[in-house]
């Protein structure tokens, strides 16, 4: 694509894709999506505010000096990322991995501002829409670049990478999620190691949990690896979970530190490697051991994300921003170790699992079983199965939370774990 063509990014204020959150000067760049068509309000932007309008179908464009007509605005949009990128000679971290790709970037960043001015993916914005939107927002000021991405059908992570170039990644671990698009285990793998073959085109370093043999399996012969594990004694960063209570307590090491226990604001043993993997970020780019100790105890979770909240009558794991078999699974299996004396779930259907379906959430109810746990279930695939360990069965979040209502229940630990769609975070005040 034409450099001129990016020329109107540069004398404006930034970019935008809504006319109702427009900012004067601003690029409007008309995005076409399932149920609407950015190149409507064309002139409107300019009305409005903006500066130019990138416009990709003919009949909305007008030869008024504030236009450019192009063959597609979501491909000038990522060319334009890409663009300006590469004005910048930075680090840039790229995450990709099944579960735990956005706690593992925030606890990066928790890590790497100590010593860096970080740009970083803001909440999930991590398809081929929001990684430019982050690109874009790089400035002089920024010393190193975190870029969260996701993927739901094959060549997806390729195709962020080719945006953003990183020069170095990590994949926090491959399970069975979006199955629709990626069909089975082996597509999920296939899709994510397209960010290890990036890094590697650029020579750049992996950081790897070397507990994990599939991972380490994928990596490019010769590429630099910074491992982080349990298991294994040559791991650069190791680390040990000393107890679940049901906040994460651990400790890490390296060849010459050893931190004390380090008490967490984080319930779950899967999240015990997103701490590693955060250590090991912050001993490869130079921050001091006790300061990434300090910003680990200091990470406090959001936005329903392996959150602890304690309501008059109960403590609740809340855990409901999203589920795929993998997460689900791990997720049980950290509840049943917690010593509380009562213990309830309430789970909800996962999303996204094409033929698999059925299976996937017949071998939740069977680990269920197996753990000895008891609890309610919330949509329709879970209200298909029978089960001594599952006391109640709602279709949807609303038909639970009513019966919540009236049926109160006290002094549990109750974990809440389904897709987003499911939306069991509306149970959490009749808990």
């Amino acid at each position: 694509m034409n450099e001129l063509l990016f020329q109107p990014f540069y004398n404006s204020s930034g970019i935008c894709t809504d006319t109702r959150a427009i900012e004067k000067n601003s690029l409007f760049i008309c995005i076409k999506g399932a149920h609407f068509n950015g190149n409507t309000f064309a002139s409107q932007a300019i009305e409005y505010g903006a500066s130019h309008v990138i416009v990709d179908e003919s009949a909305y464009y007008v030869n008024n000096g504030k236009m450019t007509l192009v063959d597609n605005s979501v491909k000038y949009l990522q060319e334009l990322a890409n663009f300006h990128r590469n004005k910048f000679n930075i680090p840039v971290i790229g995450i990709t991995g099944s579960n735990g790709k956005t706690t593992t970037k925030e606890l990066i960043v928790q890590v790497l501002s100590k010593k860096y001015n970080l740009l970083a993916t803001i909440g999930n914005l991590n398809n081929h829409l929001g990684v430019p939107f982050t690109l874009l927002r790089m400035t002089d000021e920024h010393e190193i670049a975190i870029i969260e991405m996701g993927a739901n059908k094959f060549k997806d992570i390729e195709e962020l990478c080719n945006i953003a170039e990183p020069t170095h990644g990590i994949i926090t671990n491959v399970g069975k999620a979006h199955l629709e698009g990626l069909i089975d285990f082996a597509g999920v793998l296939r899709t994510k190691k397209e960010l290890y073959d990036a890094v590697e085109r650029v020579k750049g370093t992996i950081i790897i949990n070397e507990d994990d043999s599939k991972l380490m399996n994928a990596t490019p012969i010769g590429i630099p690896l910074i491992t982080y594990g349990t298991d294994h004694q040559l791991s650069i960063v190791r680390g040990e979970l000393l107890n679940l209570s049901p906040f994460v307590e651990m400790n890490w090491r390296t060849e010459t530190f050893e931190s004390k226990k380090i008490s967490t604001q984080m319930v779950g043993k899967y999240n015990f490697y997103n701490y590693l993997a955060a250590a090991a970020f912050g001993y490869h780019f130079g921050v001091s051991n006790e300061t990434i100790s300090e910003a680990l105890e200091e990470y406090s979770p959001t936005n329903n994300r392996s959150q602890v909240k304690r309501t008059d009558a109960n403590t609740l794991i809340l855990d409901c921003y999203n589920a795929n078999p993998t997460s689900m699974l791990s997720a049980l299996e950290s509840f049943s170790m917690n010593d509380h004396e009562n213990k309830l779930f309430i789970i909800g259907d996962m999303k996204e699992l094409g033929t698999e379906t059925a299976v996937e959430h017949q071998k939740v109810i069977e680990q269920i079983e197996s753990l000895g746990l008891k609890g309610i279930v919330v949509g329709n695939e879970f209200c298909k199965i029978a089960s001594k360990s599952i006391l109640h069965h709602f279709e949807n979040a609303n038909d639970a939370m009513r019966y919540l209502n009236e049926n109160s229940i006290e002094n549990h630990l109750v974990l809440l774990k389904g897709s987003r769609s499911i939306h069991l975070e509306i149970l959490e005040n009749s808990l």
